[in-house]
């Protein structure tokens, strides 16, 4: 028996599991394809999930990173700058999801997690003390990172709330005629996004599909891309043509006794701004660790249950930005005025600020039970007496931190075994922090030396 399976070998599987192995957690991914997808829709890695990759040493892998200014889009008017938002890391990273899927199965394996292909999972069994899945295998845990139509989530009771999809959306790799413009295009029919490479998306406002599971024919493809532009549009050569909605859906909870879910299993939204990948990526950052401790004896009590309370809400926020983008996008001539005054209002920094804090994650703030803690802790240098070392490289390793950087002797004997103790000078306001696996901050000492061991009782491992 395994102590944890992860249903489903995407980015976000892929990534749990490396997760869950580092903790030396026993996992195992049960991915129904055969062998791995070459198939791309998303490649884009947003601000906050550089930060969780460079804290885990895999930024450099996993594709080329972007810093500072970076020209951006809402609802695609192209008036953001991510940077001005991005103090720490990259601003955007270019990551091809077939290619983060591989470079996260392989720190999963190489770490001693099991990948089983070609097993699909139809359902699941909860006991007491286990879950069985349909095709034998069986583990204390189960995490559903099964896609938006997870056999896990419905075998598991757990409720898919939200709208249905008004929009008919087609992506596809073609070869496109010579000088067709590049870029979003907006028409009053719906949109056409001519993508570098030779992608090409079009967004039908005429309504989805009658048969989501219809395979794209070129001829579809053509005929709605000339509906969409009012003239003819050349395309031959077709690889990897798929189809999608705007369906706007989220599991109501992302636990039921031994089952979790993360990833598009546990939201779906349209990709405006791609964010549902990142999204899935920090559902695996904020899941990993205290599942294994969980599985390991050595969670506190309810800290399997603040996966939820943490990831739900963030997830429903996407919903909520990706809604308004959504609204703003509609093709109707009679939203012009109301683009052309959200255009000239991204352009106030304070706006900039907020949308591209929003669309990057770099916003996201949790509630930690502990005033004035609950960000993401800063890439700070420690200047210990063995040398200097930074926070990205002792996060490596998924431990708590307690950085002693005024030489707190009471705070560090309070501390004790219970985190991995690093003391020495760093520019920080702070004389102490105590720093979850995931990087996000639990205690500073702001918040008051006797506030600091219900964080230990809380979060510590």
């Amino acid at each position: 028996m395994f102590d944890v399976a992860v249903v489903g070998g995407g980015p976000v599987g892929m990534l749990l599991a490396a997760e869950l192995a580092l903790q030396e957690v026993d996992v195992v991914v049960v991915e129904r394809r055969a062998v791995p997808s070459a198939e791309s829709r998303a490649g884009t890695l947003h601000a906050r999930t550089a930060q969780s990759l460079e804290r885990r040493g895999l930024l450099a892998e996993v594709g080329h990173s972007t810093w500072g200014s970076v020209r951006f889009h809402f609802s695609g008017m192209f008036g953001l700058d991510l940077g001005a938002v991005v103090e720490d890391g990259p601003t955007l990273v270019g990551s091809p999801q077939a290619w983060a899927e591989h470079v996260f199965a392989e720190r999963a394996v190489s770490l001693g997690a099991t990948i089983l292909r070609g097993q699909e999972v139809t359902g699941l069994v909860q006991h007491d003390d286990h879950v069985r899945l349909s095709n034998g295998v069986e583990a204390r845990y189960v995490v559903g990172c099964d896609g938006a139509r997870s056999a896990v989530r419905k075998a598991a009771g757990i409720r898919f709330t939200g709208s249905g999809a008004r929009v008919a959306a087609l992506m596809g790799e073609v070869r496109l005629p010579p000088g067709l413009p590049g870029g979003y295009h907006r028409t009053p029919r719906g949109w056409l996004i001519v993508w570098p490479g030779g992608r090409i998306t079009t967004y039908d406002y005429r309504g989805p599909h009658a048969d989501r599971d219809a395979p794209v024919t070129l001829e579809e493809l053509m005929e709605v891309a000339e509906h969409i532009a009012g003239f003819p549009v050349p395309m031959s050569e077709p690889r990897s043509l798929t189809r999608y909605g705007d369906a706007s859906l989220q599991a109501e909870t992302y636990r039921s006794g031994r089952v979790l879910l993360a990833g598009d299993a546990a939201h779906v939204h349209f990709p405006w701004g791609g964010q549902g990948l990142n999204t899935g990526l920090e559902d695996a950052f904020n899941l990993g660790w205290k599942l294994a401790a969980q599985v390991k004896g050595r969670a506190p009590e309810g800290l399997l249950d603040t996966y939820h309370a943490e990831r739900h809400p963030v997830g429903a926020r996407v919903r909520w930005n990706v809604a308004a983008q959504n609204a703003l996008a509609d093709p109707d001539p009679r939203m012009d005025p109301l683009r052309e005054l959200f255009a000239e209002l991204m352009r106030l920094d304070q706006v900039n600020a907020y949308l591209s804090g929003m669309v990057s994650g770099v916003d996201t703030v949790y509630d930690v039970g502990v005033p004035g803690a609950g960000w993401m802790a800063p890439d700070l240098a420690v200047e210990t007496d063995g040398g200097r070392v930074t926070l990205v490289e002792l996060l490596r390793r998924g431990r708590t931190l307690f950085l002693d950087l005024a030489g707190r002797d009471d705070l560090v004997s309070a501390v004790g075994a219970r985190a991995e103790v690093v003391r020495g000078k760093a520019d920080s306001p702070f004389e102490a922090l105590l720093i979850r696996p995931d990087g996000y901050v639990a205690w500073t000492s702001e918040a008051g030396d006797a506030a600091l061991p219900g964080a230990l009782d809380r979060w510590n491992l």
